[in-house]
């Protein structure tokens, strides 16, 4: 045996150390994050007894980013990207210019250069994509409209730091003290290069790998080898992700997230990701334990008042100018509540970014300390963060008619305009939510000729119906108000196409009030909950399996029934 076994043994004790505090903190009801956040401390060179190999700990927790970001796009179309550019591009533009400019005003306060604060600020602007898809998932919104805005706009934040690593070393000499801020004449052409590169690597895995990967995919998939199909996933994940960045400059995490995209046009691509799923949560746990070895436990003797404050900067001002922008933009109080816990946290980008600043000479130490130590608060306090959306929300909403009535204030998308044909105004169809369900009803009413007027919280949708003809109203059909602009006192029928158990309760309750005669239709995806609709909403209710099942069996009985039932005998 060698005796040199620095990766087993930091393998070893951060997935068993990560385990055993895990176990803890969920025993103590906290999150299992807080468990692999404390074993990363206890294993860091900042805490007597054993200590793990820093430098493998950060890879390993690279390909956990790799792996993580490759699952996201399997999930994660380009239809579904392109269709939140609309709030996610200025959205994150916005929410970065904001946060920079708190902690860079925070910085200047303490005393530090105009350098140290704008890599400072930068460092606190930008979240952890690794933190808020854990979120999403344990959360069950990763697949909704409110999941792909928010890793729409961390896709966006990353497409921004790229942009910035690449930058400051050649704005490195004007930001650096004394330098009277001269500027790098060859700026302009490494700005250049780099959205260049940028650019060439999005058309090349848009256009070239949506056909070559999935075809790769199918040749593995037919030798009927499972170790061979995962492995050809994993591969794609990791080459693609390091091949783009020694290629093209970009992230890791960008990398695998676009090779994700592209293989998600195989058949295969659900069967990819239950492959990879065992391998991306054990070496997400390395990323968190990874986070934890960074912290030096006496920032927060020596500098507790600093801390306080990137926090404060990072959870409530992130939030809260997230928040602002997403209601400004018109968007549901959801929405603007579920982005802002997205970001209220700092994570990978974050490190690379104070790390690269101290390298430069632009940021001091202590700075990069106060920005490990806000990430790792910040994170630990992401997933209670998460949980009081629902809680906040009902309280605002119970105590605001203004925040009930902001996000459709003055909005031309709010009502049906003027011009509405009489024919969806009464005896129409109603029908709530135009995702992959409901845009399937909604062409199969038009095919048929029969009016039909969408509700959907998503405004890119909203605007696409209305540029196809399609009456349509942006807003939280649970809302009566919202309900009143579709016409719904008229209407025949009320087709709910959205899984949100507790606001479709509150749909049927506000229909029927409106209009006690409407027919209801509603998805569900649970049988306790399908039981309630039925009864005491008095809607008809369709299962996901339980369909599926009935209409596969009605195809398996009408196939049978129309083979003929004489057949030859052996010796005939």
């Amino acid at each position: 045996m060698h005796h040199e076994l620095t990766l087993i043994n930091t393998i070893a004790a951060a997935l068993g150390l990560a385990l055993l505090l895990g176990f803890v903190a969920a025993r103590l009801k906290l999150p299992a994050l807080v468990g692999y956040l404390a074993a990363g401390i206890v294993i860091g060179p900042f805490t007597p007894g054993f200590v793990a190999d820093g430098a493998l700990a950060a890879q390993l927790a690279e390909i956990g980013v790799m792996l993580l970001m490759f699952g996201v796009g399997l999930h994660f179309s380009l239809a579904d990207l392109m269709s939140v550019k609309g709030i996610a591009v200025p959205g994150a533009v916005v929410q970065i210019a904001a946060a920079t400019a708190m902690g860079g005003a925070m910085s200047t306060y303490w005393g530090w250069d105009l350098g140290a604060a704008l890599v400072f600020g930068l460092s606190l602007s930008v979240a952890s994509t690794v933190v808020l898809l854990k979120a999403l998932e344990a959360k069950g919104v990763l697949d909704t409209v409110n999941g792909r805005i928010a890793v729409g706009w961390l896709v966006v934040e990353d497409l921004a730091m790229v942009l910035v690593l690449v930058l400051l070393p050649a704005l490195a000499p004007m930001l650096a003290p004394g330098s009277g801020g001269a500027l790098d004449p060859a700026l302009w052409l490494t700005l250049a290069r780099t959205l260049l590169a940028v650019g060439a690597f999005v058309a090349l895995m848009l256009v070239v790998g949506r056909r070559v990967f999935p075809w790769l995919l199918w040749q593995v998939a037919r030798t009927g080898s499972r170790e061979l199909f995962t492995l050809c996933v994993v591969a794609a994940a990791v080459t693609i992700a390091f091949g783009s960045a020694r290629l093209f400059g970009v992230s890791f995490a960008l990398g695998a997230f676009f090779a994700g995209m592209v293989l998600r046009e195989s058949q295969f691509s659900h069967r990819a990701a239950e492959e990879s799923l065992p391998l991306r949560d054990a070496f997400a746990v390395l990323f968190f334990v990874s986070v934890g070895m960074l912290f030096d436990p006496r920032v927060m003797v020596e500098r507790p008042l600093q801390v306080a404050a990137v926090v404060a900067v990072i959870v409530v001002g992130k939030s809260l100018a997230a928040a602002a922008l997403v209601l400004l933009m018109r968007y549901p109080l959801n929405t603007a509540l579920t982005v802002s816990a997205s970001l209220a946290q700092i994570g990978e980008f974050s490190f690379i970014l104070a790390a690269l600043g101290v390298s430069l000479k632009l940021l001091p130490a202590e700075g990069q300390s106060l920005v490990v130590a806000g990430s790792l608060i910040s994170m630990a306090l992401n997933p209670l963060t998460f949980s009081l959306i629902e809680p906040l929300e009902r309280w605002i909403l119970a105590r605001s008619a203004l925040a009930r009535r902001f996000a459709q204030r003055d909005d031309p998308l709010a009502e049906l305009p003027a011009s509405t044909e009489e024919r969806y105004l009464a005896r129409q169809v109603v029908l709530v939510g135009y995702g992959r369900v409901g845009r399937r009803i909604a062409r199969a009413l038009r095919e048929a000729a029969i009016p039909c007027v969408v509700v959907d919280e998503h405004r890119e949708r909203v605007e696409e119906l209305r540029a196809q003809g399609t009456p349509a109203v942006i807003g939280d059909a649970a809302e009566p108000a919202v309900l009143i602009q579709a016409h719904i006192a008229e209407a025949a029928l009320l087709v709910i196409a959205v899984p949100d158990a507790l606001g479709v309760r509150r749909m049927i309750e506000t229909a029927r009030t409106l209009n006690p005669q409407v027919q209801v239709a509603v998805r569900s995806h649970h049988e306790d909950e399908a039981k309630w609709l039925a009864t005491e909403g008095g809607a008809r209710v369709f299962v996901g399996e339980e369909e599926l099942a009935q209409a596969m069996l009605a195809h398996t009985l009408a196939t049978m029934r129309a083979i003929p039932t004489t057949t030859k005998t052996r010796g005939g």
